[in-house]
């Protein structure tokens, strides 16, 4: 069985939750937030993550209203996914987002910390969407 590593981020404009999963038990583990300034990612942090884990791809979360319909935030990280990709020469795969911060308040009790492991859960339901042979839209062939 091969084992393929992900770096995940839930895109925020003052935040970005970091989670790292793996195929194998398709599960992932949040690993931290990293701060920008004014709405510039700590590209530095993101390259010594990449050199440590070395994924084979980046998930980033999509942000969408209920409705499916895309929104302010949407653009910014579609952005974020595209410099992720002409960066490190990557794949990055968008991943529906929506409820993931609902989700990941719910397994921590309140919302401290909240965006690694909102990079958590949106991570293990793509992984677990890919699993299950559904698409998802991959910045890299757009």
């Amino acid at each position: 069985m091969n084992n393929e590593v992900f770096l995940c981020f839930d895109h925020g404009e003052k935040r970005i939750g970091v989670a790292v999963g793996q195929t194998v038990s398709n599960s992932a583990s949040p690993l931290e937030t990293i701060s920008c300034k004014n709405t510039k990612p700590d590209w530095q942090r993101i390259s010594e993550l990449v050199r440590m884990w070395q994924p084979c791809a980046f998930v980033v979360g999509h942000p969408l209203t209920m409705e499916g319909e895309r929104q302010p935030a949407t653009e910014a990280a579609e952005k974020f996914a595209r410099q992720l990709h002409g960066r490190y020469g990557l794949s990055c795969h968008l991943a529906d987002e929506r409820l993931s911060s609902y989700e990941a308040q719910q397994k921590l009790k309140d919302t401290y910390n909240i965006d690694p492991v909102a990079a958590q859960v949106i991570l293990e339901s793509w992984m677990t969407a890919k699993s299950q042979n559904e698409d998802s839209a991959d910045i890299s062939s757009a």
